[in-house]
């Protein structure tokens, strides 16, 4: 009987010093899903023990009207460049569309009677706030919303399309989002859904909810900004569109928008990255500094719609001639990336840093 047990002891300590066995504290051990799922599983890395990511990899939070967009430690900010490729990294590309160019949907002047892009708007603590009634209002955050006269929205007062309204309080650095919304004779507004997100905070939709976009995440952190491209850097991942996703969605996306249950398919929040030897050298400075962040911050999914669409900010000062040497990248130069191992718990964008 001590034999057997010494035999025992001897197997676990091997499988320990072997890293066979999940420790107390980890994902598996602990009964927590490495990604948040529903419906289709969801592919697992080749090397799920990749090392994470190091402290000092990380730089400050990009920011907006004076408020840190998410801590800089937030999954929206932190560098994808060494995480391992995700194993259905080449039937999601070609799902979206191997040999289909990455359109910049933003710039300057008018397309279709409506600035390029999707705009937002800051205003200070005191703004007034107005009701705002959902189409779906059990995934919706309350009103009021400090939404000021006039505010921009996405494609024109007069658009047909996805008509977002996002309003930054620069004072207490909350995001207030909104999806089709239309204004009323009583001052107040209408729309299908809107969510609410403190910017100094981790906190994700509860699971399930959607937000001003299909995946159930905020659309600001994700946009391209001119002030940022002159800067030289931008320092976060940017939003992307696809015209075919699963009926799925993994971390840090709360929502999905899809019957598509095929693991071609991509799930809602998957990451991508641009390959590392993909040559930037010909393009312009100004569209090197995204094509450097689509390296090492990569794209995430964000809604349904066209190929590569990224998503941006109207800005004047955009040169659009300069913006479609974009269109020169396609999406074979890029690859899925398995975020799983950063997550820290399922209902929070912190990301894990490495010792």
């Amino acid at each position: 009987m001590k034999k057997g047990f010494v035999g025992l002891a001897l197997v676990l300590l091997i499988s320990l010093l072997l890293g066979d066995l999940p420790s107390a504290s980890s994902p598996a051990a602990a009964g927590t899903p490495a990604a948040v799922v529903t419906t289709a599983p969801r592919s697992v890395s080749t090397h799920p023990l990749t090392p994470t990511v190091s402290p000092s990899a990380l730089q400050s939070s990009p920011e907006v009207a004076g408020c840190a967009v998410f801590p800089a430690d937030n999954i929206w900010n932190v560098p994808v460049a060494t995480l391992p490729v995700d194993r259905n990294s080449d039937a999601y590309i070609a799902t979206i569309g191997a040999d289909r160019p990455v359109h910049p949907d933003f710039g300057s002047g008018l397309y279709d009677g409506g600035p390029i892009g999707i705009p937002f708007v800051t205003v200070p603590g005191s703004q007034p706030k107005v009701p705002v009634t959902f189409l779906y209002d059990d995934e919706s955050d309350p009103g009021p919303y400090p939404i000021p006269p006039n505010p921009p929205i996405e494609g024109g007062p007069n658009s047909d399309g996805d008509r977002h309204v996002l309003v930054v309080d620069r004072d207490r650095c909350i995001l207030y989002e909104l999806f089709n919304a239309f204004p009323q004779a009583d001052g107040g507004w209408r729309a299908d859904s809107g969510a609410i997100f403190n910017l100094r905070s981790h906190a994700l939709r509860p699971a399930g909810w959607t937000s001003a976009d299909a995946a159930g995440l905020p659309i600001l952190p994700g946009l391209v900004r001119y002030d940022e491209v002159a800067s030289g850097e931008i320092r976060h991942a940017l939003r992307f569109t696809a015209p075919q996703t699963r009926r799925a969605y993994v971390w840090p996306a709360r929502h999905f928008a899809s019957r598509l249950t095929g693991t071609q398919y991509p799930p809602m929040g998957q990451r991508f990255r641009l390959r590392a030897n993909f040559d930037i050298s010909r393009f312009s400075p100004e569209v090197q500094v995204i094509l450097r962040a689509l390296k090492k911050y990569g794209l995430m999914l964000a809604d349904n719609g066209s190929s590569w669409f990224i998503s941006g900010v109207p800005d004047e000062r955009w040169d659009n001639d300069v913006l479609r040497q974009l269109r020169r990248v396609r999406g074979s130069d890029f690859e899925a990336v398995d975020v799983s191992s950063l997550m820290i718990d399922p209902d929070s964008g912190q990301a894990r840093m490495t010792p």
